[in-house]
């Protein structure tokens, strides 16, 4: 997935809150390129995660992993387990920053425990190069910005070495933005702008497919769709006698 997205591809995705493998499943028989398993607001735990990992993994399709705030633990423990990088909520410096790339990297880059028999070493048959290297190579870092002052910040943010991209959580910014900060519409698009994160990838969520076209069209490299959201705009429009 990091590989693709720094040949330039574009990838669509899906945000799932609910522990569902069958969801998981169809999502990949759907054709999105990746899936985004939510730790911070869903209910899930290592155990309920690894299987949905396992499953996407059966499909080729990679599965990032969106922590709580802070949980780095809990980063590295969804990396043994095969997922291919890690969402962070709520990051407002780039020394924050620093710190969650230090928990999901091996040393010397990082702090990050090494053993190669968990599930993303298979098992113990790779060897300790080969497990570093392909973990070098593939593990994807995605900065979530919440705060008026995470946007004003977040060149500095992105900047960091080891973080490949930024997400604007728009429901969080909304929630901490005071009577005198710019709009959410005006700190977006801000953020856009920001020649100091044009070398960074950025990801959009989106609520359907117009609002995808237009993620893209405005410079998005990812977008995901929110599963729970479209299920209940779907559900809500049927006919309820």
């Amino acid at each position: 997935m990091r590989a693709r997205l720094r040949a330039g591809e574009k990838l669509s995705g899906a945000l799932v809150r609910m522990p569902c493998e069958e969801v998981v499943e169809m999502l990949a028989v759907a054709g999105l390129d990746f899936v985004l398993l939510d730790c911070e607001h869903g209910p899930a735990d290592v155990g309920a995660v690894r299987h949905h990992i396992a499953l996407a993994d059966a499909h080729g399709v990679p599965v990032l992993v969106r922590i709580g705030e802070g949980e780095h633990h809990l980063a590295q423990r969804v990396l043994d387990q095969g997922a291919h990088g890690i969402v962070a909520p709520h990051i407002e410096s780039a020394e924050e920053a620093a710190a969650l790339v230090r928990a999901v990297r091996y040393p010397p880059r990082g702090e990050r425990g090494f053993a190669t028999y968990p599930r993303a070493g298979r098992f113990g048959t790779r060897t300790a190069d080969e497990h570093r290297a392909a973990a070098d190579a593939a593990t994807f870092v995605l900065v979530m910005l919440e705060s008026p002052g995470a946007i004003a910040r977040a060149g500095e943010i992105v900047g960091v070495d080891g973080v490949d991209g930024w997400l604007v959580g728009t429901a969080d910014l909304g929630a901490a933005r005071g009577p005198q900060d710019p709009s959410v519409a005006e700190l977006l698009e801000q953020v856009c702008a920001d020649p100091a994160v044009a070398g960074s990838l950025r990801a959009d969520l989106a609520a359907g497919a117009e609002a995808a076209t237009a993620a893209f069209a405005g410079g998005a490299d990812l977008v995901v769709y929110n599963v729970a959201h479209l299920m209940m705009e779907l559900f809500r429009t049927l006919p309820h006698p």
